[in-house]
């Protein structure tokens, strides 16, 4: 049997098979919560009456409770009330939440940041709120927080390691089930597992990193 690190290729092999599942959970995830984040973001920054208090109280208690317990609600409780996930979309739904509240308040801030002058000039122009909005404001607010929205979803896909309390089979899960059967290669699992987290997450930033490169260039 080939080894890498003193671990077998068939163990290197499910490490990666728990990478494909981190990354699939990790990319649903992020378009999801991009999108609700996006529309939440926009909602808060027009301080719609009642709407606008509504969504804050609710983005605001998402933010502070732990993902780790929305994970459990999505998978526990929901089936309670009739609705039932399977292990990945329980987490797909669990981070999606979480993370649309996150990315909610990046994108208001960076609409907030930007000067009211563009958006009178927008009005001005005959543009309604809506257009305004999609074609002057969001996406200036958008590269504005490129970093900071990244950054973000760096902490997601680091977060997926928490769905392996409900055995999503991800990294740290699969890494689990390895060294329980050969606690030998222990270490060897739990370097390979970060080297790969690293790989993703630092390509991650090294995209933002050449993105504001280019911006302030």
């Amino acid at each position: 049997m080939t080894t890498l690190l003193f671990i077998t290729g068939n163990q290197f092999s499910f490490l990666l098979n728990g990478l494909w599942v981190t990354i699939g959970v990790a990319a649903v995830t992020i378009i999801l919560s991009l999108i609700f984040g996006i529309i939440l973001g926009t909602l808060r920054y027009e301080n719609i009456p009642i709407v606008s208090d509504l969504l804050a109280l609710l983005i605001d208690t998402v933010r502070n409770l732990p993902l780790l317990l929305i994970i459990f609600f999505t998978y526990f409780a929901l089936p309670q009330i009739g609705i039932r996930l399977s292990i990945f979309w329980s987490t797909v739904t669990a981070m999606t939440i979480f993370e649309s509240a996150m990315i909610s308040e990046i994108i208001r801030a960076g609409l907030k940041g930007l000067p009211s002058g563009q958006k009178e000039a927008g009005y001005a122009s005959g543009l309604n709120t809506w257009q305004v909005l999609s074609l002057i404001l969001l996406p200036q607010a958008i590269r504005n927080m490129i970093s900071a929205i990244v950054s973000q979803l760096i902490a997601l896909i680091k977060d997926t390691s928490l769905a392996t309390i409900i055995a999503l089979p991800e990294i740290m899960h699969n890494a689990k089930i390895i060294y329980n059967q050969d606690v030998d290669v222990i270490l060897q699992v739990f370097f390979i597992s970060a080297v790969l987290y690293f790989i993703v997450c630092y390509s991650l930033s090294l995209v933002a990193r050449r993105y504001e490169v280019k911006k302030s260039g």
